[in-house]
């Protein structure tokens, strides 16, 4: 008997089984990936390169965590990704926030006309070159405005933030607000944002994972090596590691450079994935509430 007092029946047990077989697989397809990097980063590179790695690590090595670390640009990207993560996310909950809230009030009268304007961009675009041009008529090139403003606010995220605000807060609660004299600034500081914590902490780790795993742009606008961001700097590691292996002589020299060459490119992924790791259980219990309110984009 279940508490809802509703009896199940064998056809419902036997579907509530295979529910669960199917997602323990598809979770266990889901998480091994992801598993296997993290224990083959500190395995023995002879054991990774054998293909000996599988459910436990082999032996206990940090060579390559060693090698990364020998590059003094990891820690100037690390604190480049900090800040180009913290001003998109910043900035794009501000501009998120601003497009949101007025699209989510009825009496807006110009709000169908933006709310298709938002979503013709989201098939439509000038493409690289004018977007280019775009940020070099601006003085963005080569500082690191030109990581955080191009692409600072998403249209999929002002929609779900939309939807959410005008599903989630009762518009009763804004016409008592406004009888009272509130102001829609008021009403927005006040009452709507204190209100949409779940919304806001999802859109905070969209917009801090997107930014955090970006290296287009960076690639694009930037060239002074110091403003790079981690996955920049990771790829350069990962392009010299593969220059040295193609200009090894030895043959033995050559075979434990590819081998801890292996273990690097694990090693890569745990570092840069690392942060956006530790940061999801935090916003966890408000991802899922946020996310599922504000999935109705009608």
């Amino acid at each position: 008997m279940k508490k809802t007092g509703m009896r199940q029946c064998r056809a419902d047990n036997v579907f509530d089984a295979v529910n669960l077989i199917i997602c323990i697989i598809l979770l266990l397809v889901f998480l091994y990936p992801l598993y296997f990097v993290v224990i083959a980063s500190f395995s023995e590179p002879s054991a990774v390169w054998n293909g000996d790695v599988l459910l436990w690590p082999v032996g206990f090595c940090l060579d390559g965590y060693k090698k990364i670390m020998t590059y003094s640009d990891i820690i100037t990207g690390y604190i480049n990704s900090i800040c180009y993560t913290a001003g998109s996310v910043a900035l794009g909950l501000v501009l998120t926030i601003s497009a949101a809230y007025p699209l989510a009030q009825s009496d807006f009268y110009a709000g169908k006309f933006f709310s298709k304007f938002l979503l013709f961009t989201m098939f439509f675009s000038g493409g690289l070159i004018p977007t280019y041009f775009v940020v070099k008529g601006l003085g963005l090139l080569n500082t690191p405005l030109a990581c955080i403003i191009p692409g600072a606010a998403s249209v999929t995220n002002i929609i779900i933030t939309r939807t959410y605000i005008k599903t989630s807060i009762p518009g009763e609660l804004r016409e008592a607000a406004f009888l009272d004299g509130c102001t829609h600034f008021t009403y927005l500081f006040r009452i709507a944002l204190p209100l949409s914590k779940a919304i806001l902490a999802v859109m905070a780790l969209y917009y801090g994972v997107g930014q955090w795993n970006a290296y287009f742009n960076a690639m694009i606008y930037l060239t002074n090596a110091k403003l790079y961001p981690l996955q920049l700097v990771l790829r350069g590691i990962l392009l010299t590691t593969e220059a040295t292996l193609e200009s090894g002589s030895d043959p033995e020299t050559l075979m434990a450079q590819q081998r801890l060459g292996e273990v690097i490119k694990y090693g890569v992924i745990v570092v840069s994935a690392l942060p956006a790791m530790i940061a999801y259980p935090f916003v966890q219990k408000n991802f899922v509430k946020g996310v599922m309110i504000g999935s109705l984009k009608g």
